[in-house]
């Protein structure tokens, strides 16, 4: 099954924030679109460079070539750890340039969970659409162990830090912030999993999917 159209993926920009699956749901959305048209991946914050695209590094002209060879190109430019920030060409000029570009806007630390400090996400100005993905499988879990910035965690739900995390947190966290257009909750692998999705995406004031990105199955929430 294909998530781009559960998402609502249009050209132009998507801008993909949150926590549990934002590089997975980057890659898999670059192989979706590019049997539609050209795609940039690239970041507004910082990715590390993927192994399976060509990555650009320099100006309009070298990226332009780079797609007429190749569906899917990384934008972007290097910094320490094998990473890259945003690259030295506008978002702006990126629309231009390919029929989708998608944007890690959000970073992590890997983690399950996350709230936002006031710095973030790095949405750009002209995105159509904004994904926030969350990860089923922090639900359960201690606040300190799958929450990147737990302290604002902490400050929206009332939380202890060594607190369970329950669907209610998530989403008085996510109505609190009030980011992302639409909601994936990923890493939903098994019937209990859906189940305390399910119970979160009730709560929620807007489109949600539910599913897993490693096993390509979602279902769209009512």
């Amino acid at each position: 099954m294909e998530i781009a159209p559960l998402l609502n993926i249009v050209r132009g920009v998507t801008a993909i924030i949150g926590s549990g699956g934002k590089t997975t749901l980057l890659y898999t959305l670059a192989e979706e679109l590019k049997e539609k048209g050209s795609v940039i991946i690239c970041t507004s914050t910082h990715i590390r460079i993927p192994e399976r695209y060509n990555t650009v590094t320099g100006g309009t002209a070298e990226l332009e070539e780079a797609l007429n060879e190749n569906k899917v190109v990384c934008a972007g430019t290097p910094v320490e750890n094998g990473k890259l920030t945003a690259a030295g060409i506008s978002f702006e000029e990126l629309e231009n340039i390919a029929d989708y570009v998608l944007v890690e806007a959000d970073g992590s630390k890997g983690l399950p969970l996350k709230a936002h400090a006031d710095h973030e996400p790095v949405i750009p100005d002209n995105t159509e659409n904004t994904i926030l993905v969350i990860g089923a499988d922090g639900i359960g879990r201690r606040v300190s162990d799958v929450c990147h910035r737990p302290e604002i965690w902490k400050s929206i739900t009332g939380n202890d830090l060594n607190d369970a995390v329950t669907p209610e947190d998530i989403a008085k966290v996510i109505t609190t912030e009030d980011l992302g257009d639409i909601v994936l909750i990923n890493k939903a692998e098994s019937d209990a999993d859906r189940e305390l999705a399910g119970k979160l995406a009730e709560k929620l004031n807007r489109p949600v999917i539910i599913g897993s990105l490693q096993r390509k199955e979602y279902i769209k929430w009512q």
